[in-house]
């Protein structure tokens, strides 16, 4: 339990389908609730899940999905945030009586209190009414209500006033601490963990499939949206400036869909870079590795699905992943990239368990020629890079979800005035 709390309910739009994990919140939400259940707290996840799969489904131990606005979501088949606005609405409108229903008032007749958990700007309004509903009921005081932030997106459309009666404000790191501060927003700093199987690493054969593919030529490999806040022109520009240094870079890109993407290549076509788009006829890591085989491009636009283990693979087997990100609440990439035994390549906002050269690369710049200094003077330094990834690895072993539940364990005594 936490905290006397054996029942627990994640609110959050993404999860794990594929049509519901976007970003890291998708990863978050689906390894936290699969911690939760571990340490035998009943947990249900309550997302916007693909309009495909059963609206209910066990998913190990403890846990249990609820796919949410499925109605909504097959008419926007692209993704949990298509179609926002009414999947917003709708889930603010039927998610509250749920809970209040099916799962508060059963464990509080069962003399169980319940831990809710909310996650971003889009379960607010919800948030603000179950609370309402509870109320209404008379049982607010079996429930913890707790509202995470993992980054500022759709702040300025937030009512905190109304919120904080609501719900106690917790978050992620103390850059997002500040960042909540910045709006008058008082928080609770409780971290993202890593689930501890991510310590096995990936297939030692598939990561050498992997080097060998990329045929000892300086690998970097940078996954994530196409947005600013990541920093790609910085990741582009590095590129070129290795290559002016007389070195012959390869930069491996999966991106979104976002237009910027093509804002991306273009700088890359400009600083004289050859960009070739590679597709694979499947997601395993052979058609991966063999994809990557074909092309000696400096810029290689990967269009495959990587699943958690060939990702992993690919991390492990690049001389660095460019998790670089210019505003990055927490930095989910970077540890995930040390379990798997990579290097990652930071920034210097919210990464707080990033050290500087000792057991990860850190910018503080968004200038390319910063990130190429500091990838040029790794290249060839063998000993320097096997002392990083030993020290990730024990950074990574630091942040798993035991170690960050009994963390929040402690936080939620504080707001439910219980004992651990």
């Amino acid at each position: 339990m936490i905290a006397g709390h054996g029942v627990a309910v994640l609110l959050s739009f993404e999860g794990p389908d594929r049509y519901s994990s976007v970003g890291g919140l998708g990863t978050r939400e689906t390894s936290f609730a699969r911690a939760l259940g571990e340490v035998g707290v009943a947990t249900t996840l309550i997302f916007v899940g693909d309009p495909s799969l059963p609206a209910v489904e066990d998913f190990g131990q403890n846990v249990t999905l609820r796919r949410w606005c499925q109605w909504l979501s097959a008419f926007h088949p692209r993704n949990v945030y298509d179609g926002e606005e009414s999947k917003v609405r709708d889930y603010a409108a039927s998610v509250p009586a749920f809970v209040v229903d099916e799962i508060v008032r059963p464990a509080v007749e069962r003399g169980e209190r319940v831990l809710v958990i909310a996650e971003e700007w889009q379960t607010v309004d919800a948030t603000i009414a179950l609370d309402a509903l509870l109320r209404e009921r008379s049982l607010r005081d079996g429930v913890t209500m707790l509202w995470n932030a993992n980054n500022t997106y759709g702040f300025e459309r937030i009512d905190f006033a109304a919120l904080g009666r609501a719900a106690t404000v917790t978050t992620v790191s103390k850059y997002m601490k500040f960042e909540l501060g910045r709006f008058g927003v008082a928080s609770l700093v409780v971290p993202n963990g890593i689930h501890e199987s991510l310590l096995d690493g990936p297939p030692r054969e598939m990561v050498t499939r992997f080097r060998e593919a990329l045929r000892g030529r300086p690998s970097l490999v940078k996954v994530g949206r196409f947005d600013p806040d990541k920093n790609w022109l910085q990741a582009i520009d590095a590129v070129a400036e290795l290559r002016g240094m007389g070195l012959a870079p390869q930069l491996i890109v999966r991106g979104g869909r976002e237009a910027y993407g093509e804002v991306v290549f273009d700088r890359a076509r400009q600083r004289g870079l050859h960009v070739q788009r590679v597709e694979t006829s499947g997601d395993d890591s052979v058609a991966v590795a063999t994809a990557l085989t074909q092309s000696d491009a400096d810029v290689i636009h990967l269009q495959a699905f990587l699943p958690e283990e060939t990702l992993a693979a690919l991390y492990a087997a690049a001389d660095a992943v460019l998790a670089n990100s210019g505003k990055e609440p927490f930095g989910l990439v970077g540890l995930e990239v040390m379990a798997a035994g990579g290097i990652p390549v930071c920034g210097a906002t919210g990464e707080e368990y990033a050290e500087p050269f000792v057991n990860a690369i850190v910018c503080d710049t968004s200038d390319g020629r910063e990130l190429a200094e500091y990838l040029r003077a790794s290249y060839g330094d063998e000993r320097g890079a096997d002392r990083m990834r030993q020290a990730g690895f024990a950074t990574a072993n630091r942040y798993l979800w035991q170690h960050a539940i009994d963390m929040l364990a402690h936080k939620v005594a504080y707001v439910s005035g219980g004992a651990v």
